[in-house]
């Protein structure tokens, strides 16, 4: 399949026109890394002379879950620590004898937990990190788990907590040590960002205390308020990061040379974990919309605007990187890009 990088260009400019995100950086590649790439609009409209460039600083939002939780639950796999089918309370004291302790690693990443599907912490268990932690650990269950797919934070945060148990190390570390660093990810951290590097960073949402967009600082209030650092949000990357992390899941040759997540891992997480049950989910990754499984195209998205897939059949890959909070929390614009570039990206589906 031959790139329509015209097409590709033509789609994310006309975003920039229509106010969906001031820019864009984007790029489409295989196991041998970029194919193709771009960059489109500005990176803060209130200075419109500079560009969005293709190093751009983005705050990711969810992609957090993939990058920090879903690798280090990966680690955890592989080393044979965790197993992702017994009950969490048979082995982690803080779920013994609560409801979560009959939920298993598995239902969490699959989002078949039954976990309860709000998510404000501070009106929830105030502002102590040590309640939040405790109240999201011993909080009633929704439903029965393994009976619905149902997408909640939770699961992120949870999973967050679980792999700081088992490595003795905050999350932050455990992603840097294990997974960022060994792979060469070198611009990808949780925040606050120094200022040199905000400098640099796509501002998203405007922050109502001080009248500014939000620049260098997670703009996920439930992140903010527990440091920066968890498995919901807080991430912040550059292109070139996620298509090391994106190549890398693609090449079976280097698989657990460089990082604690090898190949078997991507293949599992890759793969219908959900059964019968709709929408379909991998491991944290979920079938592409206007795809069925068959056409393996799995993608993640982030709220602040950013997504990435990825197909091991057809062996490529393709990153979007906006920030479309800037402007709005509406997300049916950026929809309509999102599904675009992953039809311009892959193979369309047969029949």
């Amino acid at each position: 399949m031959a790139y329509d990088i015209d097409r590709i260009e033509a789609l994310l400019d006309e975003g920039v026109r229509d106010k969906v995100y001031p820019g864009a950086v984007w790029a489409v590649g295989d196991a041998t890394g970029v194919r193709v790439q771009g960059a489109t609009g500005v990176l803060d409209p209130d200075d419109p002379d500079v560009p969005m460039r293709p190093d751009t600083v983005f705050d990711v939002a969810s992609l957090t879950k993939i990058l920090a939780v879903w690798s280090s639950i990966g680690v955890l796999w592989e080393d044979g620590a965790l197993d992702l089918d017994q009950p969490l309370g048979a082995f982690w004291p803080e779920a013994t004898g609560h409801p979560l302790g009959a939920v298993t690693a598995r239902q969490l990443l699959t989002h078949t937990a039954g976990l309860p599907l709000r998510a404000q912490l501070k009106n929830l268990y105030g502002t102590n990190q040590d309640d939040i932690r405790r109240g999201v650990l011993h909080e009633k269950l929704h439903r029965p788990p393994g009976e619905a797919v149902e997408y909640t934070d939770r699961a992120a945060l949870i999973l967050g907590y679980l792999s700081e148990h088992f490595s003795g190390q905050a999350l932050d570390e455990l992603a840097t040590t294990r997974i960022w660093k060994p792979l060469g990810m070198h611009s990808t951290r949780f925040g606050p960002l120094p200022a040199e590097i905000a400098a640099r960073c796509a501002p998203t949402e405007l922050d109502q205390d001080t009248d500014t967009h939000l620049k260098g600082t997670v703009h996920d209030f439930s992140a903010r308020l527990l440091g920066g650092v968890c498995g919901i949000a807080g991430a912040f990357t550059v292109l070139d990061d996620l298509a090391v992390l994106l190549r890398y899941m693609l090449d079976t040759g280097t698989a657990r040379e460089r990082s604690g997540f090898g190949h078997a891992w991507t293949t599992t997480s890759l793969t219908v974990q959900t059964g019968t049950l709709t929408p379909v989910r991998g491991l944290f990754w979920h079938a592409a919309p206007g795809t069925a499984p068959a056409d393996d195209v799995w993608v993640h998205y982030g709220f602040t605007g950013t997504g990435m897939w990825i197909s091991p059949g057809q062996g490529r890959w393709a990153v979007l990187l906006t920030n479309k909070l800037y402007y709005t929390r509406d997300r049916g614009p950026l929809t309509t890009v999102r599904d675009g570039l992953c039809e311009l990206a892959f193979e369309p589906a047969a029949g």
